[in-house]
């Protein structure tokens, strides 16, 4: 079994930042890509930034210039330092990684969520 627990998250002030960290660990053979994702309450849950074994990145149009993603390779963790923060970035962010647990079968694992709240 894979778990995929976070850390970071809270309460920040408009035009702040915070840093979201994500480690991977148990049954890993080999990680894909890992990312981030949120949803705000009403609404459907959204990619914010992916990132592949090869460096290559991804980000929602909303998030580009103002959040960056970057992975550990040897410590299985995923980070997203998250810049210029607006009211709309609230959400709960989900990590997400597309996980080989032995050579022949992947899946999609996700951590159980933490809140991020953008607020004056």
């Amino acid at each position: 079994q894979v778990q995929l627990v976070e850390s970071g998250g809270g309460l920040v002030q408009p035009g702040g930042s915070l840093s979201l960290s994500c480690a991977a660990s148990g049954s890993i053979f080999r990680i894909i890509a890992m990312g981030w994702y949120r949803q705000a309450p009403g609404k459907e849950r959204e990619l914010v930034a992916t990132i592949n074994g090869g460096w290559a990145t991804n980000y929602a149009d909303s998030v580009k210039g103002r959040f960056t993603i970057s992975r550990n390779n040897a410590l299985n963790t995923v980070t997203l330092q998250m810049n210029s923060l607006k009211p709309e970035d609230t959400a709960v962010y989900y990590c997400n990684g597309r996980i080989y647990s032995d050579h022949t079968k992947w899946d999609d694992y996700w951590g159980q969520g933490t809140q991020v709240t953008v607020s004056s």
